[in-house]
Protein backbone atom coordinates (compact mmCIF):
# COMPACT_ATOMS: atom_id res chain seq x y z
CA UNK A 1 0.00 0.00 0.00
CA UNK A 2 1.23 3.48 -0.84
CA UNK A 3 0.70 5.97 1.94
CA UNK A 4 -0.06 9.63 1.30
CA UNK A 5 0.91 11.70 4.32
CA UNK A 6 -0.22 15.18 5.26
CA UNK A 7 1.45 18.06 3.45
CA UNK A 8 2.66 19.44 6.78
CA UNK A 9 5.07 16.49 6.99
CA UNK A 10 7.20 18.30 4.41
CA UNK A 11 8.18 20.68 7.21
CA UNK A 12 9.53 17.90 9.41
CA UNK A 13 12.60 16.63 7.67
CA UNK A 14 15.25 15.02 9.85
CA UNK A 15 17.71 17.61 8.62
CA UNK A 16 21.00 18.55 10.17
CA UNK A 17 20.48 16.98 13.61
CA UNK A 18 20.17 13.51 12.12
CA UNK A 19 23.30 14.15 10.04
CA UNK A 20 25.21 15.36 13.12
CA UNK A 21 24.23 12.29 15.10
CA UNK A 22 25.16 9.95 12.27
CA UNK A 23 28.57 11.60 11.96
CA UNK A 24 29.07 11.47 15.72
CA UNK A 25 28.44 7.72 15.78
CA UNK A 26 30.84 7.27 12.88
CA UNK A 27 33.62 9.15 14.71
CA UNK A 28 33.01 7.18 17.90
CA UNK A 29 33.26 3.88 16.01
CA UNK A 30 36.64 5.07 14.77
CA UNK A 31 37.72 5.60 18.37
CA UNK A 32 37.90 9.39 17.88
CA UNK A 33 37.47 11.81 20.78
CA UNK A 34 34.16 13.67 20.42
CA UNK A 35 33.34 17.00 22.07
CA UNK A 36 29.55 17.19 21.82
CA UNK A 37 28.44 20.80 22.31
CA UNK A 38 25.41 20.59 20.04
CA UNK A 39 22.51 19.63 22.33
CA UNK A 40 21.34 21.76 25.27
CA UNK A 41 20.85 19.01 27.82
CA UNK A 42 22.28 20.08 31.21
CA UNK A 43 25.11 17.90 32.49
CA UNK A 44 24.39 18.89 36.10
CA UNK A 45 22.31 16.76 38.48
CA UNK A 46 19.05 17.88 40.09
CA UNK A 47 19.43 18.88 43.73
CA UNK A 48 19.08 15.99 46.15
CA UNK A 49 15.94 17.40 47.82
CA UNK A 50 14.20 17.47 44.43
CA UNK A 51 15.08 13.85 43.65
CA UNK A 52 14.05 12.84 47.18
CA UNK A 53 10.62 14.46 46.73
CA UNK A 54 10.06 12.61 43.44
CA UNK A 55 11.27 9.33 44.95
CA UNK A 56 9.07 9.61 48.03
CA UNK A 57 5.98 10.45 45.98
CA UNK A 58 6.72 7.58 43.60
CA UNK A 59 6.42 5.12 46.51
CA UNK A 60 2.74 6.01 46.99
CA UNK A 61 0.53 3.94 44.66
CA UNK A 62 -2.18 6.62 44.84
CA UNK A 63 0.14 8.90 42.90
CA UNK A 64 -0.05 6.67 39.83
CA UNK A 65 -3.64 7.68 39.11
CA UNK A 66 -4.53 10.46 36.69
CA UNK A 67 -3.58 13.78 38.24
CA UNK A 68 -6.38 15.58 36.32
CA UNK A 69 -5.46 18.93 37.89
CA UNK A 70 -2.45 20.83 39.14
CA UNK A 71 -1.97 20.31 42.85
CA UNK A 72 -2.97 23.44 44.82
CA UNK A 73 0.41 23.21 46.56
CA UNK A 74 2.09 23.35 43.14
CA UNK A 75 0.18 26.45 42.07
CA UNK A 76 1.02 28.10 45.38
CA UNK A 77 4.67 27.15 44.93
CA UNK A 78 4.69 28.96 41.57
CA UNK A 79 2.98 31.98 43.12
CA UNK A 80 5.52 32.06 45.95
CA UNK A 81 8.45 31.64 43.59
CA UNK A 82 7.29 34.45 41.30
CA UNK A 83 6.80 36.72 44.31
CA UNK A 84 10.21 35.99 45.81
CA UNK A 85 12.25 35.62 42.64
CA UNK A 86 10.64 38.18 40.33
CA UNK A 87 8.65 40.48 42.60
CA UNK A 88 5.36 39.44 40.96
CA UNK A 89 3.05 39.40 43.97
CA UNK A 90 -0.39 39.46 42.39
CA UNK A 91 -0.56 36.05 40.69
CA UNK A 92 -3.69 33.98 41.25
CA UNK A 93 -3.98 30.22 40.95
CA UNK A 94 -6.26 30.73 37.96
CA UNK A 95 -3.39 32.51 36.18
CA UNK A 96 -1.11 29.45 36.32
CA UNK A 97 -1.22 26.07 34.58
CA UNK A 98 1.32 23.32 34.16
CA UNK A 99 2.64 22.14 30.80
CA UNK A 100 4.39 18.98 29.78
CA UNK A 101 7.44 21.11 29.06
CA UNK A 102 7.55 24.40 27.17
CA UNK A 103 8.05 22.47 23.92
CA UNK A 104 4.60 20.92 24.37
CA UNK A 105 3.16 24.28 25.35
CA UNK A 106 4.48 25.91 22.20
CA UNK A 107 3.08 23.04 20.15
CA UNK A 108 -0.47 23.73 21.36
CA UNK A 109 -0.67 27.39 22.35
CA UNK A 110 -1.92 28.58 18.97
CA UNK A 111 -5.00 26.35 19.19
CA UNK A 112 -6.91 28.61 21.59
CA UNK A 113 -5.42 31.85 20.29
CA UNK A 114 -5.90 31.94 16.54
CA UNK A 115 -7.84 30.49 13.65
CA UNK A 116 -6.16 28.77 10.70
CA UNK A 117 -4.55 31.33 8.42
CA UNK A 118 -4.18 34.05 11.04
CA UNK A 119 -0.70 35.53 11.38
CA UNK A 120 1.69 34.92 14.24
CA UNK A 121 5.19 36.37 14.57
CA UNK A 122 8.33 34.50 15.59
CA UNK A 123 11.98 35.64 15.86
CA UNK A 124 14.59 35.01 13.17
CA UNK A 125 16.96 33.62 14.42
CA UNK A 126 14.89 31.74 16.96
CA UNK A 127 14.23 28.37 18.51
CA UNK A 128 12.59 26.10 15.86
CA UNK A 129 9.49 25.11 17.87
CA UNK A 130 8.44 28.77 17.96
CA UNK A 131 7.50 28.32 14.30
CA UNK A 132 6.67 24.63 14.19
CA UNK A 133 4.13 24.70 17.02
CA UNK A 134 1.86 27.39 15.56
CA UNK A 135 2.20 25.96 12.06
CA UNK A 136 0.71 22.68 13.34
CA UNK A 137 -2.39 24.67 14.25
CA UNK A 138 -2.66 26.10 10.75
CA UNK A 139 -1.41 29.54 11.71
CA UNK A 140 0.38 31.64 9.12
CA UNK A 141 3.89 32.05 10.51
CA UNK A 142 5.86 35.19 9.70
CA UNK A 143 9.25 36.12 11.11
CA UNK A 144 10.63 39.34 12.51
CA UNK A 145 14.32 40.07 12.13
CA UNK A 146 16.81 40.09 14.97
CA UNK A 147 20.08 41.55 13.74
CA UNK A 148 23.48 41.71 15.37
CA UNK A 149 23.82 45.43 14.68
CA UNK A 150 20.74 46.00 16.85
CA UNK A 151 22.04 43.76 19.64
CA UNK A 152 19.62 41.01 18.51
CA UNK A 153 16.80 43.04 20.06
CA UNK A 154 13.53 43.83 18.32
CA UNK A 155 13.83 47.08 16.36
CA UNK A 156 10.48 48.58 17.32
CA UNK A 157 11.19 51.88 15.56
CA UNK A 158 11.51 50.20 12.16
CA UNK A 159 9.09 47.31 12.61
CA UNK A 160 6.89 46.61 9.58
CA UNK A 161 3.62 48.32 10.55
CA UNK A 162 1.44 46.18 8.30
CA UNK A 163 2.99 42.99 9.65
CA UNK A 164 2.40 44.17 13.21
CA UNK A 165 -1.25 45.05 12.53
CA UNK A 166 -2.13 41.67 11.04
CA UNK A 167 -0.43 39.63 13.78
CA UNK A 168 -2.57 37.79 16.33
CA UNK A 169 0.26 36.93 18.67
CA UNK A 170 4.02 37.25 18.89
CA UNK A 171 6.59 34.96 20.48
CA UNK A 172 9.43 36.73 22.29
CA UNK A 173 12.22 35.22 24.36
CA UNK A 174 15.11 36.77 26.30
CA UNK A 175 17.73 35.66 27.15
CA UNK A 176 17.35 34.23 23.66
CA UNK A 177 18.45 30.83 22.43
CA UNK A 178 20.45 30.72 20.15
CA UNK A 179 21.94 34.24 20.08
CA UNK A 180 22.57 34.40 23.84
CA UNK A 181 21.64 38.03 24.50
CA UNK A 182 19.60 39.41 27.39
CA UNK A 183 17.20 42.34 27.11
CA UNK A 184 17.34 45.47 29.29
CA UNK A 185 14.35 46.54 31.38
CA UNK A 186 13.38 49.29 28.95
CA UNK A 187 12.97 46.68 26.23
CA UNK A 188 10.10 45.00 28.08
CA UNK A 189 8.42 48.34 28.71
CA UNK A 190 8.58 49.09 24.99
CA UNK A 191 7.35 45.57 24.16
CA UNK A 192 4.22 46.07 26.26
CA UNK A 193 3.56 49.43 24.60
CA UNK A 194 4.06 47.79 21.19
CA UNK A 195 1.56 45.05 22.07
CA UNK A 196 -1.05 47.57 23.13
CA UNK A 197 -0.49 49.77 20.07
CA UNK A 198 -0.96 46.84 17.68
CA UNK A 199 -3.39 44.65 19.64
CA UNK A 200 -0.89 41.76 19.71
CA UNK A 201 -0.80 39.01 22.33
CA UNK A 202 2.72 38.43 23.69
CA UNK A 203 4.02 34.96 24.53
CA UNK A 204 7.30 35.27 26.40
CA UNK A 205 9.50 32.19 26.73
CA UNK A 206 11.38 32.65 30.00
CA UNK A 207 13.58 29.55 29.96
CA UNK A 208 16.89 31.18 30.85
CA UNK A 209 16.33 34.05 33.29
CA UNK A 210 18.24 32.06 35.93
CA UNK A 211 21.24 31.75 33.59
CA UNK A 212 22.34 35.32 32.97
CA UNK A 213 25.85 36.70 33.32
CA UNK A 214 27.85 39.76 34.26
CA UNK A 215 26.27 40.14 37.69
CA UNK A 216 22.86 40.86 36.18
CA UNK A 217 19.62 39.46 37.60
CA UNK A 218 17.23 37.88 35.12
CA UNK A 219 13.73 39.29 35.06
CA UNK A 220 10.29 37.96 34.23
CA UNK A 221 8.14 39.57 31.54
CA UNK A 222 5.42 39.67 34.20
CA UNK A 223 7.62 41.86 36.40
CA UNK A 224 6.70 44.83 34.22
CA UNK A 225 3.53 46.87 34.58
CA UNK A 226 0.85 45.94 32.08
CA UNK A 227 2.43 42.65 31.00
CA UNK A 228 -0.37 40.50 32.35
CA UNK A 229 -2.89 42.51 30.34
CA UNK A 230 -1.20 41.67 27.03
CA UNK A 231 0.12 38.15 27.39
CA UNK A 232 1.55 35.16 29.20
CA UNK A 233 4.95 33.70 29.98
CA UNK A 234 6.29 30.17 29.78
CA UNK A 235 8.49 29.31 32.75
CA UNK A 236 10.45 26.06 32.71
CA UNK A 237 12.21 24.04 35.39
CA UNK A 238 14.38 22.23 32.83
CA UNK A 239 17.47 24.42 32.76
CA UNK A 240 17.31 26.13 36.17
CA UNK A 241 16.79 22.90 38.13
CA UNK A 242 18.06 20.24 35.67
CA UNK A 243 14.55 18.80 35.64
CA UNK A 244 14.72 18.33 31.89
CA UNK A 245 13.43 14.79 31.47
CA UNK A 246 10.61 15.38 33.95
CA UNK A 247 9.10 17.85 31.47
CA UNK A 248 7.78 20.48 33.87
CA UNK A 249 6.87 23.94 32.71
CA UNK A 250 4.18 26.52 33.37
CA UNK A 251 2.09 29.03 31.46
CA UNK A 252 1.65 32.07 33.67
CA UNK A 253 -0.14 35.35 33.12
CA UNK A 254 -3.35 36.63 31.57
CA UNK A 255 -6.27 34.78 33.16
CA UNK A 256 -8.43 34.64 30.01
CA UNK A 257 -5.59 33.18 27.92
CA UNK A 258 -4.74 30.63 30.61
CA UNK A 259 -8.38 29.58 30.94
CA UNK A 260 -8.75 29.07 27.18
CA UNK A 261 -5.43 27.22 27.01
CA UNK A 262 -6.47 25.00 29.93
CA UNK A 263 -9.70 24.05 28.14
CA UNK A 264 -7.79 22.95 25.05
CA UNK A 265 -5.26 20.93 27.01
CA UNK A 266 -7.97 19.25 29.08
CA UNK A 267 -8.97 17.43 25.88
CA UNK A 268 -5.50 15.96 25.30
CA UNK A 269 -3.95 15.61 28.75
CA UNK A 270 -4.85 14.09 32.13
CA UNK A 271 -2.42 16.10 34.17
CA UNK A 272 1.27 15.96 35.04
CA UNK A 273 2.40 12.77 36.80
CA UNK A 274 2.00 13.51 40.51
CA UNK A 275 5.55 12.58 41.60
CA UNK A 276 6.80 15.09 39.02
CA UNK A 277 4.53 17.73 40.55
CA UNK A 278 5.91 17.01 44.02
CA UNK A 279 9.45 17.32 42.69
CA UNK A 280 8.55 20.68 41.18
CA UNK A 281 7.15 21.87 44.50
CA UNK A 282 10.44 20.93 46.15
CA UNK A 283 12.39 22.77 43.48
CA UNK A 284 10.40 25.99 43.74
CA UNK A 285 10.11 26.11 47.53
CA UNK A 286 13.50 24.66 48.49
CA UNK A 287 16.98 26.19 48.65
CA UNK A 288 17.95 28.19 45.57
CA UNK A 289 21.71 28.31 46.11
CA UNK A 290 22.33 25.54 43.56
CA UNK A 291 20.59 27.62 40.89
CA UNK A 292 22.93 30.54 41.49
CA UNK A 293 25.99 28.29 41.72
CA UNK A 294 25.10 26.62 38.47
CA UNK A 295 24.71 29.99 36.75
CA UNK A 296 28.24 30.92 37.81
CA UNK A 297 29.54 27.63 36.41
CA UNK A 298 27.86 28.24 33.04
CA UNK A 299 29.46 31.69 32.99
CA UNK A 300 32.88 30.16 33.67
CA UNK A 301 32.33 27.83 30.73
CA UNK A 302 31.31 30.71 28.50
CA UNK A 303 34.47 32.60 29.44
CA UNK A 304 36.66 29.51 28.95
CA UNK A 305 35.12 28.94 25.51
CA UNK A 306 35.55 32.54 24.42
CA UNK A 307 39.11 32.91 25.67
CA UNK A 308 40.42 29.55 24.48
CA UNK A 309 38.81 29.66 21.04
CA UNK A 310 39.88 33.26 20.51
CA UNK A 311 43.43 32.29 21.47
CA UNK A 312 43.20 29.44 18.95
CA UNK A 313 42.27 31.94 16.22
CA UNK A 314 38.47 31.77 16.21
CA UNK A 315 36.75 34.76 17.79
CA UNK A 316 33.91 33.40 19.93
CA UNK A 317 32.10 36.16 21.88
CA UNK A 318 31.16 35.76 25.54
CA UNK A 319 27.47 35.08 26.12
CA UNK A 320 25.17 37.42 28.03
CA UNK A 321 23.03 34.50 29.15
CA UNK A 322 21.52 31.06 28.39
CA UNK A 323 23.48 27.81 28.49
CA UNK A 324 24.77 28.46 24.97
CA UNK A 325 27.29 30.53 23.04
CA UNK A 326 26.82 32.05 19.57
CA UNK A 327 29.72 32.65 17.23
CA UNK A 328 30.38 33.67 13.62
CA UNK A 329 31.98 30.99 11.48
CA UNK A 330 35.48 31.62 10.07
CA UNK A 331 35.44 33.98 7.10
CA UNK A 332 36.67 31.41 4.57
CA UNK A 333 33.45 29.43 5.02
CA UNK A 334 30.16 30.53 3.45
CA UNK A 335 27.88 27.84 4.90
CA UNK A 336 27.35 27.07 8.58
CA UNK A 337 26.40 23.47 7.70
CA UNK A 338 29.55 22.99 5.62
CA UNK A 339 31.70 24.41 8.41
CA UNK A 340 29.97 22.31 11.08
CA UNK A 341 30.54 19.06 9.21
CA UNK A 342 34.19 19.86 8.46
CA UNK A 343 34.72 20.93 12.08
CA UNK A 344 33.42 17.56 13.24
CA UNK A 345 35.61 15.63 10.83
CA UNK A 346 38.81 17.50 11.65
CA UNK A 347 38.42 18.13 15.39
CA UNK A 348 35.63 15.96 16.85
CA UNK A 349 33.88 19.14 18.05
CA UNK A 350 30.12 19.07 17.41
CA UNK A 351 28.18 22.35 17.28
CA UNK A 352 24.86 23.32 15.74
CA UNK A 353 24.82 25.30 12.48
CA UNK A 354 23.11 28.65 12.81
CA UNK A 355 20.96 28.04 9.75
CA UNK A 356 18.96 25.57 11.89
CA UNK A 357 17.53 28.59 13.71
CA UNK A 358 16.37 30.57 10.69
CA UNK A 359 17.81 32.34 7.67
CA UNK A 360 19.46 35.04 9.77
CA UNK A 361 21.30 32.38 11.73
CA UNK A 362 23.38 31.53 8.67
CA UNK A 363 27.03 32.39 9.11
CA UNK A 364 27.01 31.38 12.78
CA UNK A 365 27.11 28.29 14.97
CA UNK A 366 25.73 27.59 18.44
CA UNK A 367 27.67 25.91 21.23
CA UNK A 368 25.92 24.22 24.17
CA UNK A 369 27.90 24.85 27.36
CA UNK A 370 27.66 21.24 28.52
CA UNK A 371 31.37 20.53 28.99
CA UNK A 372 33.54 21.63 31.89
CA UNK A 373 36.12 24.42 31.31
CA UNK A 374 39.11 22.05 31.03
CA UNK A 375 37.38 19.95 28.38
CA UNK A 376 36.34 23.10 26.52
CA UNK A 377 39.98 24.23 26.47
CA UNK A 378 40.95 20.77 25.21
CA UNK A 379 38.42 21.13 22.38
CA UNK A 380 39.84 24.56 21.54
CA UNK A 381 43.32 23.04 21.33
CA UNK A 382 41.96 20.42 18.92
CA UNK A 383 40.53 23.21 16.77
CA UNK A 384 43.84 25.09 16.84
CA UNK A 385 45.86 22.01 15.90
CA UNK A 386 43.48 20.82 13.17
CA UNK A 387 44.36 23.53 10.65
CA UNK A 388 40.71 24.31 9.97
CA UNK A 389 41.27 27.97 10.81
CA UNK A 390 44.34 28.37 8.56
Amino acid sequence: MEFKFADRMDDFEEGIFAALNEKKLELQKQGRKVYNMSVGTPDFKPAQHIMDAVSKAAQDPENYKYALIDLPELLDAVRGHYAQRYGVTDLKRSEIMSLYGTQEGMAHVALPLCNPGETILVPNPGYPVFSIGPSLSGAHVETYDLREENGYLIDFDHFDKEKAKRAKFMIVSYPLNPVCVAAPDEFYERLIDFANENDIIILHDNAYSDIIYGGRTGRSFLSFEGAKEVGIEFYSLSKSYNYTGARMSFAVGNEKIIEAFRRVRSQIDYGIFLPVQYGAIAALTGPQDMVRKQCREYERRSIALSESMTAAGWKVPKSQGTMFAWAPIPEKFSSSVEFTMELMEKTGLIVTPGSSFGSLGEGHVRFALVLDPDTIREAAAAVRDSGILD
